[in-house]
């Protein structure tokens, strides 16, 4: 620390202060503080500062996700993941460290070894934050742009937006609405995939923005159309739960899915297979991709180069 503190020109409590995201230190001092830390590989709790000559042997895994009664942990998203990942790094050695974004500053966060993130948040802010631990991280998403060196895995979202919009097109839906949002790298995908289909056919989509991924928020984004009087008879929802609430709105305004208007979902969860109608939707292999996170957060703690990698999405028609 006192190392540190001489090359910041500052105090140790300062470098103390900085390294805890103490508010009585200046976000310019603290954020020099910090990538000085991380240029050297130093850090504030003496068991992650020992790292280098032994390994704590666990893995910490934030979820990017504010759970609520309509959204909860217990859902496919995360638990799926959550599964494959557990199953390969105990099968490794290595323990788990669950928590949200609410216990990521915790010392035991700090000492793991590595880091998996399920989620990258709005507009990646979730990423930017959790690189400043210094942790070999793997990121649950969707892949970046040519300048971002994260390790990924995710599904092919773009793939994905690009299915429904071939669904739609073939049973000559020519008003389609995404429900979303965008800000989200892995519904920016979704949404382009789509946009990029049905442009090679001369149709433009409507998107209807909504921050929340819940079946309230469904509803409401039906009720605004309706009272906006826009003409749709295809809805592409960014996840099953928004597909569901959309649903519950049309039968409410008495209109009947698919005949009237066709609704496609996001994930394929077992809540909207069981729905009424069954929902069709985008099935992704969370198991699948909680073990290729684990296995890729393990090879970058033992040295081994690794590569973001996007697995296929399936089109599952029900009645919807």
């Amino acid at each position: 620390m006192a190392d540190l503190a001489e090359l910041a020109g500052v105090s140790k409590i300062t470098v103390s202060r900085a390294l805890s995201e103490s508010p009585l230190v200046n976000a310019e001092t603290r954020e020099r503080v910090q990538a000085l830390a991380r240029k050297h590989g130093y850090k504030l709790n003496v068991s992650a500062r020992n790292l280098r000559l032994r390994r704590s042997h666990t893995v910490a895994v934030i979820v990017e996700m504010k759970p609520s009664t309509e959204r909860t942990m217990w859902d496919p998203y995360p638990l799926s993941l959550l599964g494959g990942i557990s199953q390969e790094l105990t099968s490794a050695g290595y323990s788990v460290l669950l928590t949200t974004r609410q216990g990521a500053s915790h010392a035991a966060v700090q000492a793991a070894d590595g880091l998996i993130l399920l989620g990258q948040g709005a507009r990646q802010d979730a990423v930017r934050l959790y690189d400043k631990l210094g942790l070999p991280m793997v990121v649950w998403g969707a892949a970046g742009d040519g300048g971002d060196n994260h390790t990924v895995v995710g599904s092919d979202n773009h793939q994905g937006g690009v299915e429904v919009a071939e669904r739609f097109l073939s049973i000559g839906r020519r008003h389609p609405v995404f429900i979303g949002n965008p800000d989200h790298p892995e519904m920016a995908q979704r949404l382009f995939g789509f946009i990029d289909e049905l442009t090679r056919h001369g149709i433009k989509p409507l998107l209807l923005r909504r921050v929340d991924f819940t079946l309230e928020s469904g509803v409401d984004a039906v009720r605004s159309l309706w009272a906006r009087k826009v003409r749709f008879d295809a809805i592409f929802a960014c996840s099953d739960l928004l597909a569901m609430g959309a649903i519950r709105a049309l039968v409410e305004l008495g209109q009947t899915v698919p005949n009237d208007v066709s609704v496609i979902g996001y994930d394929d969860t077992p809540l909207g297979a069981s729905f009424l109608p069954p929902l069709s939707s985008v099935r992704q292999n969370w198991q699948e991709g909680g073990v290729l996170l684990a296995r890729k957060v393990l090879a970058m703690i033992h040295g081994q180069p690794v590569q973001s990698q996007m697995m296929a999405t399936t089109l599952v028609v029900r009645a919807t």
